[in-house]
């Protein structure tokens, strides 16, 4: 059976986003189908809107996060904390196998493109983007960090 890095992985692949690709990994217990998870986490590829500001397999991997292990309640301080704990160790993971969490600098990018069009995907976008491998990743280590907490309970 495929884990859920090599599920977003062939996600990427077919066309969604680095974000879409990882969220709609964990569709199954996000309680949301693949449209909705499509369409929460369409404006958070690129590093956000093609911006290259946070990598949307990071994004995509704190949605997931915070839908299955969040808080839900305003006045809940020990659950923000807890969420806000969670997803800063979820970035230092990916940031220590990959020396960053921004789009621009996991690229090799000096700056933005500065257009919101997106490449189109062909065989070459995929050979010279890291962001297969990267959604990949975000996804294992969600799941790694999902077991683990399991085991703790």
């Amino acid at each position: 059976m495929s884990t859920r890095g090599d599920r977003a992985k062939e996600l990427f692949q077919s066309g969604y986003n680095c974000s879409q690709a990882v969220l709609i990994a964990f569709s199954d217990i996000t309680g949301l189908d693949e449209k909705t998870s499509a369409a929460l986490a369409s404006g958070f590829g690129g590093g956000m809107g093609r911006m290259r500001e946070v990598c949307g397999a990071v994004s995509g991997m704190f949605m997931a996060a915070s839908i299955v292990m969040g808080y839900t309640e305003p006045t809940d301080f020990e659950g923000k904390k807890a969420t806000y704990a969670m997803i800063q160790e979820l970035a230092g993971e990916f940031k220590k196998q990959n020396g960053s969490i921004i789009c621009k600098e996991l690229l090799g990018l000096d700056k933005p493109e500065g257009t919101s069009v997106p490449e189109k995907r062909s065989e070459e976008y995929y050979k010279k983007r890291p962001c297969g491998d990267l959604v990949k990743m975000a996804a294992e280590i969600l799941e790694d960090y999902m077991t683990l907490n399991r085991e703790k309970e």
